[in-house]
This record gives structure tokens, sequence and C-alpha cells, in this order.
């Protein structure tokens, strides 16, 4: 395997420590949605459909937030927003073992807003410190750090929930987040490029950078965690039915060092493949997943193509929105790319869920595998004029228009 690109892009000043940092700073963040759930549960006595709801609002919240935090970081800097989310987040977790379920759900609501905006910063620190012919690995990094902080923070969220107690996991979560925004904070990685930086700011309209093609690589973005978080309640579902479910955690670890894999794999590729295509075969090898039956090593097994191209749509579509955004706005196009994420996630798992209650578990890989392919038949278009834009001779096309390779 080609490692050049990897030596190339870590030798870079900054990027080791800011993807050693980001490792860390969101194990917390992804501990929080189960952290809420234990706590709801077990202390406040309220059932899961009401744990559901406080989950749900941290969600939204984190979505209509992102991209307004994107836009603060433009405008004053990283270090002011770190700073806010950071007390924001101190107050919600250590306030919110005393507050009634009542007054939960809207605290829940508020810290989504303000949450810490760890993911979306890490990823436009990437562009300001990674030139954009270096992105490619580096965003690779970043998803498979992002993916070993799934692996690693809910599994030890869980530990202590029912080894300690709930209350106690709602503080020690609260208390990673404070450390890793202040240490996010000490850090202040670049957010602009010394070239970016030395520019004048300027304030663009929406019509020059919200464009289609923005929106289509946000919709691939949306997809991908679609089909990922249908998958994963979707491998719960089968594997409960055909009374395998203690091997619900080989399965799912197997599934994520597939990601894994195909995340360093195509880091060390010569050249970018498109989200389309990725979310393309992404969705395809998930639809017929379930067929494998119940045996919890033919899952493994059938849940190995798709687990390879997990990590490497992600990471296609991080690096291409770090390329069509411009550095004036590219904290609030990073912030649409992480709500992006987070809708998807969103939707995926409550999907899945509703289709297995009402069908078999199998169909809780197809349908959500059939609606990413949806969402790449509806993006085509927009693929296929940019093709035939860059066949255009220069003097043909619209004064400004600058084409973007798929895969740079």
């Amino acid at each position: 395997m080609n490692l050049k690109p990897y030596r190339e892009a870590l030798s870079l000043p900054g990027l080791r420590s800011l993807l050693l940092v980001s490792v860390f700073a969101r194990l917390p963040m992804a501990s929080a949605g189960v952290t809420v759930t234990f706590y709801v549960v077990l202390e406040l006595g309220r059932g899961y459909g009401a744990a559901g709801l406080v989950g749900a609002a941290l969600t939204v919240g984190a979505a209509l937030g992102n991209p307004v935090l994107g836009r603060l970081i433009d405008r004053y800097g990283l270090r002011p927003v770190v700073a806010l989310t950071t007390v924001a987040e101190a107050v919600f977790w250590t306030s919110a073992a005393a507050l009634s379920y009542t007054l939960l759900l809207p605290a829940a609501f508020l810290a989504g807003l303000l949450a810490l905006p760890v993911f979306s910063v890490i990823r436009q620190s990437i562009a300001a410190l990674v030139p954009p012919e270096r992105r490619r690995p580096a965003y690779a990094l970043d998803t498979m750090s992002t993916e070993l902080s799934f692996m690693m923070g809910p599994a030890l969220a869980v530990a202590v929930a029912t080894t300690v107690s709930a209350r106690a996991t709602l503080w020690a979560v609260g208390v990673g987040i404070v450390v890793s925004g202040v240490v996010l904070w000490l850090l202040d990685p670049p957010v602009r490029s010394a070239g970016e930086a030395a520019l004048p700011p300027r304030r663009l309209p929406y019509r020059e950078w919200l464009n289609p093609r923005l929106l289509a690589v946000l919709a691939i973005s949306a997809a991908a965690t679609v089909v990922l978080a249908g998958t994963d309640v979707a491998v719960v579902a089968v594997l409960r039915e055909n009374g395998a479910v203690g091997w619900t955690g080989v399965v799912l670890a197997g599934w994520a060092v597939a990601s894994l894999v195909g995340g360093f794999t195509y880091g060390s590729l010569n050249r970018s493949v498109s989200p389309l295509l990725l979310l393309v075969g992404l969705s395809a090898c998930t639809v017929p997943v379930g067929l494998g039956g119940g045996a919890w090593w033919l899952l493994c097994l059938a849940l190995i193509p798709a687990g390879m191209l997990c990590a490497p749509t992600l990471a296609a579509t991080a690096d291409l929105v770090s390329t069509l955004a411009p550095a004036d706005v590219r904290g609030m196009v990073m912030g649409l790319h992480g709500s992006a994420v987070t809708v998807g996630m969103a939707v995926g798992a409550p999907l899945a869920g509703a289709v297995i209650d009402r069908t078999a578990p199998l169909w809780g890989f197809v349908v959500t595998g059939v609606l990413g392919l949806l969402v790449a038949l509806a993006v085509l278009p927009v693929e296929l004029r940019r093709r035939r834009s860059d066949r255009l001779p220069p003097t043909s096309k619209a004064p400004g228009l600058v084409p973007v390779d798929v895969g740079h």
C-alpha cells in the first residue's frame, strides 16, 4: 500500500497535533447521545421514547446550530466561538442532573444549538493546514479517527452507566467536553491558510457559493449517513430475531474495522474518487446484506463490502466540500456539512426501525440502501451538467465559472 500520501500530509506543520486532539475531543461528543438516553431511563425512570425525544432535541439543536456557529467563526475567529460553546456545555452538563424531564427537553435543544463544534472545526482546520492536493489522506485520517471515537465513546459510556451510575456518566461526559473545549481553545488551530488570512475579508452573497454542486454534495453526505444509521439498527434487529444478539458487538466491530481499512486504502490512492460513485457503491452493497441469513458470521461477511465504503464516502464528501467552500464562508459551509451528516443519522435510524417493525429486519438494509440510490439518482443531473461544462472550451463557459473536478 502506498503510504507516501500519509507521510506527506502528516509532515505538514500542525496537522499531526490537530488529528491527535480530534480523537480525544470527539470521544465525549460521541458519547453524549447514549449518555442522555441512559440518564433519562435509569435515573428519571422514563421510557425509551422519552429518552429518544431528549436525544432528538440535542440532534435538532446541533443541526440548526452548526452552520450558525460556523458563520460566527468566519466573522470573529475560532477562540470566541469555542469559549462561548464551552461555557454553554459546562452549564448544561453540570445542571442537567438537577433538571426535571420537562426542563431537560428544552435545555437539551439549547445545548445542541450551542454544542462545541469539534467535528466541523477539525475539518475546517484541515482545509487551512493542508493544500488541496494533499487533503485526501488528511480527511481519510480524520474520518478514521471519527470512526474510532464512535467505536470507543458510546461503549465507554455504557460501561460506566451500567457499572457506576448514569448520573456519574453524565458528569464524566460533561467534564470531557469542557476539557476538549479548553484544549481546542489553547491549540487554536488556524481556520484559514496563511495566504487566505492575508486577504481582506469579503461578504459573499449566498448565490456565489450555495450552488447546485454544493447542495448535491450535502445531499450525498446526508444520504450516506442515512444508510449507515439504518444499517446499525438493522444489524441489531437481524441478530435479535435469530437469537444471536450477544454477537452484536462483534458484528459491529467487524463492520467498523472494514470501514477503517477502506478509509486507509482510500487515503493512499493517487487520486480521489467521486463521492457520488462511492455513495452508489455503499448503497448498492447495503441492499443485499440482510439476505445472508441470521448467522452472525454470515452477517459479518456480508457487511464487509459496504463497510469498506463507509469511511471513503464520508472522507470524499468532506474533501470536496472543503474545495467548494470559499475561505470567507468555509466555517458556515463546513457547518452545513456537519448538519447534513447529523440529519442523515437522525433520519436513518428511525426510518429503518419503522420499516423493521412493520416488515422484517432485512428490509431495514433494503430501504435505507434504496434511499441512498435514489438520492444518487436525484443528484446525477448536477454531475452530468458539470461534466458537460468541463468539456466545453473556456470561451464558451459562463464568466467566473470555475469547474471543480470530482476527484480533484
